[in-house]
């Protein structure tokens, strides 16, 4: 039988405290009702009888005399369906899109159950996403965590949409694919773009989308992106389907953590933020992978936008030890007019070269991808000399590199919102740009390569 107990201690924030508690666990549900009013809050610290429960929906209208809790006895559970496909749910997967309660198959614990490291499989199957600049040399593999790195003002929003319009694993196993979006603290008019681009572009029946709104409460945020994770890993392991979670944005769950800890009074760490930040960001991000003897994979590309585009702030800081690498897009290639604008030199990833190559893209791509690196790390220091003695003062083999830079920006980096490449389409996109460099400049490509690729005729692939 659940007692139910009468008043409050204390209201601070998005928490309350309840006072004379017996048999309370950690992490355990607590409904708590204020007249006809019930809303749902969960036990976050337990202090002998004293029990501080984190309020989803938000304590305004909440009074200490008037409020009765009940502890249900469970952790929060998320129902779990194949119905969720095609769903869209609030910040802690209610349904929202008016079409009727989901029925579920099973309910899952949303903090899920670690993954015993000896039972993980390494990935090694290419995603494509139809964008050049992630496919061909920041190449995102099947399990990987590949977070992207943004700023205020530069569009992650829209690459995020692009991604899952585009993204597939290959032509054979694409019907097994399915994308969990989940978006945190964002705006109704950016809640609203992402449903109706997903709508419009008919992958809605593929997507599972959770929004929490910036009004909807802080401790909302916190459970967000651990319901995604539980619909995603139900579809993968249960339903052998492989899936990419898309986060967004990132800092403002850093933030709501944050807020939670203040208000729980806890010392805080840099730059206020909670010592524990690491570990929690931990608990999201390795939720990632392959497990062995399951057919289905989790892949993930968390969106954070960077504090005054601050790469050692501690959010991007935490995550890039996390994650296997990062997508980082650049201000200034954006006031260029080049979308997307990733950033390629310090852009990484680091399972890229177990998934890329012969049976998996095409035999040249590492090849490929190493020479373009190069060339375009010598493009910077070109450029650097140029901005001293001036362009017309460089060596002719410097004004090559210089043209292949601006080629390279707005031919292989920039491309159309709707633009969808194939990933043979970018390799020898890359190819006529290398053409640009005499065959001495290679020297990240073997001799039988260039005589293969570099030789060919160009009619088709691009006049620069």
């Amino acid at each position: 039988m659940n007692v139910e107990y009468m008043g409050l201690k204390e209201i601070s924030g998005p928490l309350v405290v309840i006072d004379g508690v017996k048999d309370a666990s950690y992490e355990e549900m607590v409904e708590i009702t204020v007249g006809k009013n019930k809303r749902l809050g969960q036990i976050i610290k337990i202090d002998g009888e004293l029990c501080v429960v984190q309020v989803f929906e938000g304590t305004r209208g909440i009074s200490l005399e008037n409020t009765r809790s009940k502890l249900l006895g469970k952790p929060l559970k998320m129902p779990l369906s194949k119905e969720l496909l095609g769903r869209v749910m609030d910040g802690i997967g209610r349904p929202v899109d008016e079409l009727g309660e989901i029925y579920p198959e099973k309910s899952w614990d949303i903090n899920g159950e670690p993954i015993n490291p000896v039972m993980r499989e390494y990935p090694r199957n290419f995603i494509q996403t139809g964008i050049s600049s992630i496919d061909g040399l920041t190449t995102l593999i099947r399990g990987q965590k590949l977070p992207v790195f943004s700023g205020s003002g530069l569009p992650h929003n829209q690459l995020a949409v692009q991604i899952v319009r585009q993204a597939k694993i290959s032509d054979t196993e694409n019907e097994n694919f399915a994308v969990v979006f989940a978006a945190m603290g964002v705006k109704h008019d950016v809640a609203e773009y992402f449903r109706q681009s997903f709508q419009k572009s008919g992958v809605l029946d593929r997507v599972v989308m959770f929004l929490n709104l910036a009004n909807d409460p802080v401790v909302e945020r916190i459970v967000t992106p651990r319901c995604a994770l539980t619909a995603a890993e139900y579809l993968a392991y249960e339903k052998n389907m492989h899936v990419l979670v898309i986060m967004t944005d990132m800092t403002s769950y850093a933030e709501a953590l944050r807020e939670i800890s203040s208000s729980k009074g806890e010392i805080p760490s840099r730059k206020g933020y909670p010592g524990y930040l690491y570990s929690d960001l931990a608990s999201l991000y390795e939720r990632a992978g392959m497990v062995k003897g399951c057919k289905g994979s989790i892949t993930q590309i968390p969106i954070l936008t960077m504090p005054n585009d601050d790469i050692t702030h501690p959010i991007p800081d935490l995550t890039g030890y996390i994650t296997e690498g990062q997508i980082v897009l650049d201000k200034n290639l954006s006031q260029k007019g080049i979308y997307p604008p990733v950033s390629i030199l310090p852009s990484l990833s680091r399972l890229m070269k177990d998934g890329i190559g012969e049976g998996y893209t095409r035999a040249d791509h590492p090849q490929v991808a190493n020479q373009l690196f190069a060339s375009y790390a010598k493009v910077q220091e070109v450029r650097a000399l140029a901005s001293v003695i001036g362009e017309e003062e460089l060596s002719e083999i410097d004004k090559l590199y210089m043209k292949f830079g601006r080629k390279f920006e707005e031919n292989f980096i920039s491309q159309d919102f709707r633009e969808n490449r194939s990933i043979e389409e970018t390799l020898d996109l890359g190819w006529t740009l290398l053409r640009l460099l005499p065959k001495e400049e290679l020297d990240r490509i073997s001799p039988d390569t260039i005589a293969k690729y570099y030789d060919i005729s160009e009619s088709g692939a691009g006049d620069f």
